[in-house]
């Protein structure tokens, strides 16, 4: 008896241990509101090859859920508005949809949450009123088969769901959706479901660029925003809106639910008065976002508070109505080639919203692939660099510090950077064909270190490095601290138990 109580006890401390210290991620949506796209199995091998470990599509697309099978790659599946009728009126349908949806596919294909219509409150045909009885109806048919707690219900939000966001601290759910706002958070609180919302910066800055900064609005900025409140300090508009959702959520005494954005991103390519759609600028936002997100820095209200994110979008959609930049989301062609260079690890960019991840220049420069490289363009400059230009690219070999992230546009950037800098730091050196670009923030990450006008070689660790890395994962440290103490307390227990 006391064996089985004491394994009993250790595994239940395990999953608790394990859950604790779980980190953010990053998915990436997969919309297909296009007639030009790879078929369902590319895209998968495309998402496995970028390492992406989290996507969301909009639907139970059956080919789809057969793409993804056995790959690892955990999925978001969803309920149209169209279908929130039927599911919301007869339990049957509910079990139906799941039997005919989910069931064929599952476990081999790693489906974790259930969105229940998108963003209803937004749609022409308001059918909020059918949200909460869906949700609840497909929430009974998971327990019936006993995925309720392997499968998480919830729907997800555009930020209009709030009727004020600024100052943070007075954010507050519009008072015309209570209707189905409170019985829905009731649910997502019983159920240990996240608040899905989505995200955009990018409209905040377009609508009002004279009250928005662009910087603020990329997690660029040098200077911060004050709640007047709480005194609480912003850097970046991203923050800004997710406590300001955390704050409305607490003004109802809703404070154990956590926040999840099903969809953020930046366009790179728009219409005449949409100047901020750009290649580089959405680079720039999804980079900061990722690294922001992946070190666990939280929010000023919620600093460390894990908070998971989903890229908006995988693919350009070209069929998707609207002004230009609404086709011009996508990380990739549907060639599937990158619009941009991106690292969905977080390793190659650098947080600019914590003050500890800033290298200040004083005057000193980098160079850098451009996004705006095409992939052979930046293969022949590795070569010449590699080899005529007498660049030791021993860095950006398998096993070295400067491997990963293994893209050509990051082996690109260190091999440019050397060059740049062992031939007198001259725009002239850091042409390569019009592949490399100036910056002036160290593009240094983890145990990379950029070499620098004056070196004559590069350092692969050193103290800057280690600084840099502590303060990159400090969050983690802390966790695994948190770990340790745990289990060793965990460990004597089970000794004391067994001793008895």
């Amino acid at each position: 008896m006391a064996t089985r109580f004491t394994l009993i006890f250790a595994a239940s401390l395990l999953l608790l241990l394990l859950d604790c210290c779980s980190g953010s991620f990053i998915g990436v949506c997969y919309g297909r509101s296009a007639d030009d796209l790879p078929t369902p199995d590319k895209v998968a091998q495309l998402v496995q090859l970028h390492k992406i470990k989290y996507v969301r599509i909009y639907d139970s697309n059956i080919q789809v859920l057969k793409a993804f099978a056995n790959t690892g790659v955990e999925l978001m599946i969803g309920v149209p508005n169209s279908d929130l009728l039927s599911l919301s009126q007869f339990q049957s349908n509910a079990d139906r949809w799941l039997k005919n949806s989910v069931l064929p596919y599952y476990p081999a294909t790693k489906i974790t949450y259930i969105t229940v219509g998108a963003e209803v409150t937004e749609s022409p045909n308001n059918a909020s009123s059918l949200v909460v009885p869906a949700m609840t109806n497909v929430l009974t048919a998971l327990k019936k088969l006993g995925l309720q707690k392997k499968i998480k219900v919830s729907s997800t939000h555009s930020l209009g769901v709030l009727s004020r966001s600024f100052p943070p601290s007075a954010g507050a759910f519009n008072s015309s959706h209570a209707h189905f706002l409170k019985p829905m958070l009731e649910f997502l609180a019983d159920n240990q479901s996240p608040f899905m919302i989505d995200i955009y910066p990018y409209y905040a800055y377009r609508d009002s660029p004279s009250k928005v900064s662009l910087d603020y609005a990329l997690f660029e900025a040098s200077s911060e925003v004050i709640d007047p409140n709480t005194g609480l300090l912003y850097t970046n508009m991203f923050d800004a809106q997710i406590d300001a959702i955390y704050f409305a959520l607490m003004a109802l005494n809703f404070r154990t639910i956590k926040v999840m954005v099903t969809e953020t991103g930046w366009p790179s390519k728009g219409s005449p008065r949409e100047t901020a759609a750009t290649p580089d600028n959405a680079q720039t936002y999804n980079t900061n976002l990722i690294r922001h997100v992946i070190n666990n820095t939280g929010t000023p209200a919620k600093p460390g508070e894990e908070l998971d994110v989903y890229l908006f979008s995988l693919f350009n959609e070209n069929r998707k109505p609207g002004l230009e930049s609404e086709r011009n989301w996508g990380l990739f062609y549907p060639d599937q080639t990158s619009v941009y260079s991106l690292d969905f690890t977080g390793r190659g960019a650098v947080d600019m919203t914590t003050a500890a991840n800033i290298t200040k220049s004083n005057g000193t420069t980098w160079c850098i692939a451009s996004s705006k490289a095409s992939q052979i363009d930046l293969q022949n400059a590795i070569d010449w660099a590699c080899g005529p230009g007498n660049v030791d690219c021993t860095a950006i070999q398998p096993s070295q510090p400067c491997f990963e992230p293994d893209n050509l546009a990051s082996h690109a950037s260190f091999a440019f950077n050397s060059y740049y800098q062992q031939n007198g730091a001259s725009d002239v050196a850091c042409s390569f064909g019009g592949t490399g670009i100036k910056v002036d923030k160290d593009p240094s990450y983890d145990n990379c270190i950029y070499m620098r006008a004056g070196s004559n070689k590069t350092v692969t660790s050193n103290t800057t490095a280690m600084s840099s890395s502590t303060s990159s994962s400090s969050q983690k440290g802390n966790s695994t601290l948190v770990f340790t103490i745990l289990l060793v307390t965990c460990l004597s227990a089970l000794m004391h138990i067994q001793r008895y």
